[in-house]
């Protein structure tokens, strides 16, 4: 069954549910068949979830928008033969889409005409532990102040949109409904070098990330203990937190995105709950992981309330702390100063990794882990002293084989020359406000 012959099958739902509250003939309801080709991933959905008719045909009144715009004018047109409004069919109208976009009133009438009691039964698939909340398939949007619930649009999440017409999915992009951004990296776990203890935090993540479903759901300790995990990395800058979470997501298959604090952080109030709560609605049911970069700007300390802004303020605190907490995922915060995060959410935290500034060997390590291979270095340059004066971090250390190696490059050269490499040294002391002796 492709998606036209599914839209058939709409098609014919609608037809039937006119004919029964219109005309009065007593047709009866169209059969739904789990069949199709391969590779149907409408089809392969609808069969690994054992969706009922019913819900196969409110999973469709959602996607048909997509497919075909003057679908429900159409079907309807035919019984309105002197045009007007049909309000029990619900639906709304668009700024940009000229059909009609379904409701939770249109999915009532199609499912239960005007039989009070079928009606209101139909808001069960619309609740959390229904299969469409728990995977974030579609919801109900919500209507304006003191509308009711059911008038709110049907609402099919764009990766079920892209999924059912595309046949994949494609990444959630960085905007002002989903503030954050999907990160990665080349490197593997040999390129990140760390302390002993702090390789041992990281793999306790990553025994959370491969058992965490079947301790809940093997061992029944669902209501025991809080779903998700939520870490904090604390350090200096360049010590290596991003780069962990993005090794975490490599290695695990999951996508790690940044959130980007600006976008969400309002000066306005009720704002900045509202930028979370898509958030986090959007990542819901996802195997994703969460990367709060420099969260001490949101998660810092909650401040005494002299006015309305620092209580709205604290509000925020809170509302973020609730939804981390309900959060199946793995959610990481990370921060330059563990004492700028407060202590109401360090106490929530499953683990607390310290990224420390690398010693001497660690600096030897990291300077011979990313010297190009093809480039030469000046017989000036002892990588052990330079590791031994120089206390860099590793992306300092980065930074300065970019600038030394695009001064080599400009020179027609493939040896590093010292004075280079000291400069590129120097600069990163600067931006530091560190001073140093060139030697």
């Amino acid at each position: 069954m492709n998606n036209s012959k599914a839209l058939e099958f709409l098609r014919k739902a609608i037809r039937n549910r006119l004919e029964k509250e219109m005309k009065g003939n007593n047709v009866p309801d169209p059969e739904f068949h789990f069949e199709g080709p391969n590779g149907a991933e409408l089809i392969r959905f609808i069969h690994e979830n054992k969706l009922t008719t019913s819900e196969v045909i409110v999973l469709l009144l959602a996607l048909v928008p997509h497919i075909d715009p003057g679908f429900f004018s159409g079907v309807i047109s035919a019984y309105l033969p002197n045009g007007g409004d049909f309000p029990e069919f619900g639906g709304v109208k668009g700024k940009n889409h000229r059909g009609i976009l379904p409701t939770g009133e249109t999915v009532m009438y199609v499912l239960a005409g005007m039989d009070v009691e079928k009606r209101m039964e139909v808001s069960r698939y619309f609740e959390e532990d229904h299969v469409f909340s728990r995977k974030s398939v579609l919801y109900l949007e919500r209507p304006g102040h003191g509308e009711p619930r059911m008038s709110g649009r049907l609402i099919l999440d764009e990766e079920y949109v892209d999924l059912f017409t595309s046949g994949k999915i494609s990444k959630p992009q960085l905007s002002s409904d989903f503030p954050a951004q999907r990160i990665t990296t080349e490197l593997e776990w040999g390129d990140l070098v760390l302390q002993e203890k702090t390789l041992s935090g990281i793999m306790e993540i990553e025994t959370w990330l491969k058992y965490s479903d079947e301790l809940l759901n093997g061992w029944q300790m669902h209501g025991k203990i809080k779903p998700g995990f939520r870490v904090l990395f604390h350090g200096p800058s360049g010590t290596g937190k991003t780069l962990t979470a993005c090794l975490l997501g490599k290695y695990t298959k999951r996508d790690v995105f940044r959130i980007d604090l600006s976008m969400v952080v309002s000066k306005y109030i009720g704002e900045t709950e509202k930028n979370l709560s898509k958030l986090f609605d959007k990542a819901a049911n996802k195997d994703w992981i969460l990367f709060f970069d420099e969260a001490d700007s949101i998660f810092g300390k909650r401040t005494t309330v002299r006015d309305a802004h620092d209580k709205y303020a604290n509000q925020e605190v809170s509302y973020l702390l609730q939804r981390i907490e309900s959060h199946a995922g793995l959610v990481i915060l990370a921060s330059n100063m563990k004492a700028n995060i407060d202590p109401s959410f360090t106490r929530r935290f499953n683990s607390i990794i310290e990224f420390e500034n690398p010693d001497m060997a660690e600096r030897i390590k990291l300077w011979k882990n990313y010297l190009p291979p093809v480039a030469k270095l000046d017989h000036k340059i002892k990588v052990e002293e330079i590791a031994r004066k120089y206390h860099l971090t590793g992306a300092n250390i980065v930074n300065v084989i970019q600038y030394a190696g695009l001064q080599t490059l400009g020179k027609n050269s493939k040896t590093i020359l010292a004075d280079d490499l000291l400069k590129g040294i120097q600069k990163e002391y600067e931006k530091e406000g560190k001073m140093m002796r060139l030697e």
